[in-house]
């Protein structure tokens, strides 16, 4: 498979991983210009390193200020770890179009092995029962047993980690961080 063809095949693939399954799924048209920008941008630099006859180390130091780059974008806005996922999928897809390997093809299997990997895990279907949330209660709970009651109750479903972030005892408040399974489960059964 020619060099060119490659590019084709990586480009049709971010192209699978961000409109087919990012965008569907979660819709957040902000970050797909990111995706896109960061892969096109990663494939760019990469097989221009790689083309140089700074050969090796030349790519070594592309892949590095590529990594602090990908570090400043991702503490510039508050992103979720499944939208970090896809930022690294978008990344490792450009570098694998861009480098030479003894087998184009094993290229190629491995972008169908990330787009393959990232629509399974990150299916609706897949987790669809958990959840999680920052709750703030109208009033302080400092006892736990107590605090995951009150979640329960109020969440209807079972609550497997409360985190509590504040406690305000002149507001008469609570914040917590919950993580819970929807719908509540009684010996074995969903009630």
């Amino acid at each position: 498979m020619p060099e060119i063809a490659l590019l084709g095949v990586e480009v049709v693939a971010v192209t699978i991983l961000v409109a087919g399954l990012y965008l569907p799924r979660h819709r957040r048209r902000d970050l797909v210009v990111a995706y896109f920008g960061v892969n096109i941008g990663v494939l760019a630099v990469a097989d221009a390193l790689q083309s140089s006859k700074a050969g090796a180390a030349g790519l070594g130091v592309g892949l590095a200020l590529f990594g602090v780059l990908s570090i400043i974008r991702l503490r510039s806005t508050e992103l979720d770890q499944h939208e970090v996922a896809y930022f690294f999928s978008a990344l490792a897809l450009g570098l694998l179009g861009a480098l030479e390997t003894s087998s184009v093809w094993r290229n190629v299997g491995l972008m169908a092995l990330i787009l393959v990997v990232m629509a399974v895990v990150d299916h609706p279907r897949l987790l669809r029962r958990f959840e999680h949330q920052i709750v703030v209660l109208d009033t302080a709970l400092t006892d736990r047993r107590e605090l995951v009651r009150r979640l329960e109750d109020l969440l209807g479903g079972t609550v497997h980690s409360a985190r509590l972030q504040r406690v305000d005892l002149i507001n008469d408040s609570t914040v917590v961080d919950v993580r819970y399974t929807e719908g509540r489960v009684l010996a074995g059964v969903l009630r």
